[in-house]
């Protein structure tokens, strides 16, 4: 598929779905699925580039507990959650947290533009050719899913909410714990 066409994909599929987050007022944190229950997060071996063009993949962060969190310049919950991420990840990050976010602007500059007014104290990649979303089942932005040490998402939610970073934080504290 043309990077073209899969970004008009990726804009009407989180178009559609930002619609359906806003009219239905779901963006929960779901509970872990059970390790037995808990599939692969693909593209595991793929590597993104970092901001200075260091390739890295999933594979490279097994062992820890990875948040991913996709995000895009132009997504206003993606404001709101990146401060939390970075006191998230200073918090647990001894613990063996990892925060990545993957940023899906095709142009890198608007990226960078955003994170210079909104800093992350984690790692981010860039998907500029949209590899990624379709194979998660991207549905809104943000959407984090949170991996086990053994590389398994055992978590999922769509968009960000203050009110719920307890939950997130319960889901986090028990895959650290395990």
């Amino acid at each position: 598929m043309t990077t073209f066409i899969r970004s008009i994909r990726l804009h009407l599929l989180l178009g559609i779905s930002l619609v359906l987050v806003a009219l239905t007022g779901s963006a929960q944190a779901d509970e872990l699925f059970s390790a037995a229950d808990a599939k692969a997060a693909p593209h595991a071996d793929q590597a993104l580039l970092d901001l200075d063009g260091q390739p890295v993949s999933l594979n490279d962060l097994r062992g820890q507990v990875v948040l991913l969190d996709f995000w895009a310049s132009w997504c206003g919950p993606c404001r709101e959650s990146f401060p939390w991420m970075n006191t998230v990840q200073q918090r647990f990050g001894d613990q063996g947290l990892v925060i990545v976010g993957v940023n899906l602007d095709q142009d890198p500059a608007a990226a960078r533009d955003f994170l210079t007014k909104v800093p992350a104290d984690f790692t981010i990649l860039l998907d500029t050719q949209a590899q990624w979303p379709e194979a998660y089942g991207l549905f809104g932005m943000p959407s984090s899913y949170l991996i086990d040490r053994q590389g398994r998402i055992r978590a999922s939610h769509i968009g960000f909410h203050g009110n719920k970073v307890a939950d997130y934080e319960a889901s986090i504290e028990q895959l650290l714990a395990e």
